[in-house]
């Protein structure tokens, strides 16, 4: 059991000493963000998505889980829940596979090349195949509405911000309640 771990530490390494942001969410080395770019000359292009991938026991012999945790118009990913078609990873997986070819190969290929007849989005695999064109540009709609490159670092910076500010106001909203007591 320890070559498996051994082999998610190595990639995970890798993956964080690549271009990509990674983000622990918990202690453990099975659970991650990865800050993913779309793909240049593509509808996607300009976009930044915070990807959510989830390792299992058995990696690199089973196929990571990923999701999309910012909205993405896309016929393979789920509108609600950002999950991608695990038919199309766990086809294509391989323990020779690494998590740079996920961010490298694996997602662009998913954003260049949608598969419309294995939708998990059927509204956008019929726009695919009904009007090429406005489908693009509902992909472009979702990149510039949920996808700002500021948007996931300015979304990460509130989170922390407003847990500071919350305790801030938490201390002195108690202060404001005693000296508003002590002085009618």
């Amino acid at each position: 059991m320890s070559s498996p771990s051994k082999r998610r530490e190595m990639d995970l390494m890798k993956l964080m000493m690549s271009d990509y942001k990674v983000e622990m969410i918990n202690d453990g080395m099975q659970e991650f963000f990865v800050d993913f770019n779309g793909p240049k000359e593509s509808p996607y292009q300009g976009g930044v998505w915070r990807i959510r991938v989830e390792l299992p026991d058995a990696y690199p012999y089973k196929s990571p889980s990923i999701g999309f945790v910012n909205k993405i118009y896309h016929p393979n990913v789920d509108e609600m829940s950002g999950s991608v078609c695990l038919d199309v990873i766990n086809q294509t997986w391989s323990p020779m596979f690494d998590l740079v070819n996920v961010f490298e190969v694996f997602l662009p290929q998913l954003l260049l090349y949608p598969n419309p007849s294995d939708p998990l989005n059927g509204e956008a695999a019929a726009l695919m195949m009904r009007d090429r064109t406005a489908y693009e540009q509902r992909v472009k709609e979702f990149c510039e509405k949920y996808a700002k490159p500021e948007d996931i670092g300015a979304a990460q910076e509130e989170k922390s911000s407003d847990e500071e500010l919350s305790e801030d106001e938490y201390a002195s909203s108690d202060d404001e309640a005693v000296a508003g007591k002590a002085d009618p």
